[in-house]
């Protein structure tokens, strides 16, 4: 049944329609009775009370659907850069996804991004052209424009009749077709004409471009093409379908999906186009074998195979706790069974398993490779966990996140507060990796940090209103990094007499700046088979420890490798905490003799502002230290590419607005850490 099956992802910038498209293809697969709409607060998949009162998609929601005997899972992702994580958590587990792109604006920051994130992930796409029937829509242009910014090959499998105002349908290119949908019934039948003759020139032009591109991507089309045989929609379909999966292009259809116009076209190319998950290529994995060596192994997706799942997003309920929203990758596992959490070396109970249909769920007996569940019952498991069994522990490759870059303090209105909202923040840090929580050691603050003023806002709002914490919130700040320079090696010698008992360690440390972006490592070069798991443990610890602590003013160090060369042992007087304290110390001086720097966080900003206030525009960010990195005109306005310092953004909404008389937006996503000039004193 594997090549029934469906994992998809509808993926855009914020308001090009994502939710709206998701909404419409569970109602023409009957998943739901009515279209919910995202103005009234309706939407299916944002059954989150704030995704309801902002209109924006927060957490990505998963439900499973039926289309013509297949089995489709979606998930719907959000669209703003606060929620980026969100985004790549999704894509990770997706065998293909769908582009949503608006027909007026063509190619917009956030849908750059997303499209980045899922070439970095391979995943083959889909484009719907969505909004053919607002004023300024341009299907053509459009499709040049991902062409432009991505060097994707696009392939219409569509063509207009009317755009803008005049939309009244498409063309499709491989039936001859036109194709028109019944406003009476909210577009659930449509009718289909044979080309009229005013438009069969242009159709058959376009048809004979889809050809020709098909055909030169696929030997076996190539040669009947040469040969001037018919080539057969099946023919065309099959190459177009081998096309898509190898990624060489991206068909594209399209519609208004608030008319409830193309969605059935789409979703018959979601399953003619996009991979099953036998399709995609086998997932990689680490194969741990004994003393912590590693192999890298291929996983077929097999329902037969060893059992093997990835955790790739955690939801907190108040009734059930943790969801753990698992992909499967190979093998089966029964609700009621063990689970083995290969990276955390523990075992857990699944209680239950459940298919999820948005914010309904269903209960399973099992699931297995190439689908995705929710397992009820995880104690330990968070984000990028692998489960599997014990017999064959591999770990698949664990996500990585980006940096939080804006922090604010925190703290309870009352003392009985205090527990209740160290509680949450747990919760909330298991749910999403970019939002961190910890205790100034100076001041005793609770201080979490975020993506942005907009992430820190929604989880402040939802730690009152869903979990019940009274708190207050100081002012956001930015959140710096320390970093080493240069590489230096430190020799420490720990020794200390507790309850009449000597703990000694001597560890040899080298630390050494990465490239910028390249994140902390940890290695240990000593291989002595005398020396006990638990002490290498503990060095590590110690090390990890420390990097989260800072060097000078208490942030966390990043791109700086730490590689311990010593280790002298002796199990007279070891002791975890010996080593462990050594690592910390040993840490300490290695990075004071290698130039410590402070650096801060520079943010990638996008502008979208109406021409006439460009310049004022860029004015203002220029006077916050801004660079402008480029300009991109479009029917509605421009948008100004620009990095400026996070610590200088702040306030810049209500500088923009009163300069372009509140017609311009921007947004905002982290791009890099750069030595902060003049450190600390010039904050």
């Amino acid at each position: 049944m594997l090549e029934k099956m469906r994992n998809i992802g509808i993926m855009a910038h914020i308001d090009a329609g994502k939710t709206t498209t998701t909404e419409r293809i569970l109602y023409y697969t009957k998943k739901i009775h009515k279209i919910g709409e995202i103005d009234d607060g309706q939407a299916t998949m944002d059954f989150m009370a704030q995704e309801q009162e902002r209109g924006i998609t927060i957490a990505s929601a998963a439900i499973t659907t039926e289309w013509k005997g297949y089995q489709i899972n979606i998930i719907d992702t959000p669209g703003h850069v606060d929620f980026t994580a969100e985004v790549e958590r999704s894509l990770r587990v997706l065998d293909g996804a769908v582009a949503v792109i608006c027909a007026v604006d063509g190619v917009q920051p956030q849908t750059e991004t997303v499209w980045k994130q899922a070439d970095e992930f391979s995943v083959p796409r889909l484009g719907f052209m969505n909004k053919m029937d607002r004023v300024g829509a341009d299907f053509f242009g459009s499709m040049e424009d991902v062409h432009t910014k991505f060097g994707a090959e696009c392939l219409a499998l569509q063509i207009p009749i009317g755009q803008g105002a005049d939309f009244e349908g498409v063309i499709d290119l491989l039936s001859m077709k036109e194709i028109r949908w019944n406003a009476e019934d909210d577009g659930e039948t449509f009718t289909e004409t044979d080309v009229a003759p005013e438009r069969l020139a242009e159709a058959q032009e376009w048809r004979e471009k889809l050809v020709d591109t098909v055909a030169s991507s696929d030997d076996e089309l190539t040669d009947l093409y040469l040969e001037g045989q018919e080539i057969s929609v099946d023919q065309l379909k099959a190459a177009i379908r081998r096309g898509t999966i190898n990624r060489t292009f991206v068909p594209f259809v399209m519609g208004s999906a608030r008319h409830n116009q193309g969605i059935q076209p789409l979703i018959d190319a979601v399953v003619a186009y996009l991979p099953s998950p036998e399709e995609i290529p086998a997932a990689e994995g680490i194969r741990i074998k004994k003393h912590d060596e590693q192999e890298k192994v291929s996983v077929p997706c097999k329902e037969s195979g060893f059992p093997l799942g990835l955790v790739f997003k955690i939801q907190y309920d108040r009734e059930m706790g943790a969801l753990c929203y698992v992909r499967m990758y190979s093998g089966k596992i029964t609700a009621g069974s063990m689970a083995f959490n290969v990276g955390k070396k523990k075992r857990e109970r699944v209680n239950r398993i459940l298919r999820v249909n948005a914010d309904k769920m269903e209960q399973m007996d099992s699931v297995s490779a190439g689908d995705i569940a929710v397992f009820v019952g995880l104690k330990v498991a968070q984000t990028g966990d692998t489960l599997g069994g014990e017999g064959m522990p591999i770990l698949l490759e664990s996500m990585s996140f980006p940096e939080p870059v804006i922090s604010i303090a925190i703290e309870p209105e009352t003392l009985s507060d205090r527990d209740k909202l160290k509680d949450t923040l747990e919760v909330l840090s298991r749910e999403d990796p970019t939002f961190t929580s910890r205790e100034d050691a100076e001041t005793g603050q609770l201080i979490i940090s975020g993506m942005g003023e907009l992430h820190l806002d929604v989880l402040v709002t939802r730690m009152k209103d869903d979990f019940g914490v009274k708190c207050r919130v100081g002012a956001p700040q930015v959140t710096y990094r320390e970093a080493v320079t240069a590489q230096a090696e430190h020799t420490e010698t720990f020794s200390k007499v507790l309850a009449g008992k000597e703990n000694a360690a001597v560890i040899t440390v080298q630390v050494a700046p990465r490239e910028q972006g390249a994140g902390n490592s940890y290695e240990c070069t000593v291989r002595n088979p005398a020396i006990p798991d638990e002490i290498f443990a503990a060095v590590e610890s110690g090390f990890k420890a420390s990097l989260a602590s800072g060097i000078n003013y208490g942030y966390p160090v990043t791109d700086t490798a730490v590689t311990v060369t010593g280790i002298e042992y002796n199990e007279l007087t070891a002791s975890n905490f010996a080593f462990e304290a050594c690592a910390a110390s040993a840490f300490e001086h290695a990075c004071e003799k290698a130039s410590p720097q402070l650096l801060e966080p520079v943010m990638n900003v996008d502008i979208s502002c109406p021409k006439e206030f460009v310049g004022d525009a860029m004015s203002q960010m220029t006077q916050r230290g801004g660079i402008i990195m480029g300009q991109d005109s479009k029917p509605a306005g421009d948008i100004i590419h620009a990095q400026a310092p996070m610590a200088k953004m702040f306030g810049f909404t209500t500088q923009l607005r009163s300069v372009t008389q509140g017609r311009a937006s921007f947004s905002m996503e982290f791009s890099h850490f750069q030595v902060k000039p003049g450190g600390l004193g010039s904050i």
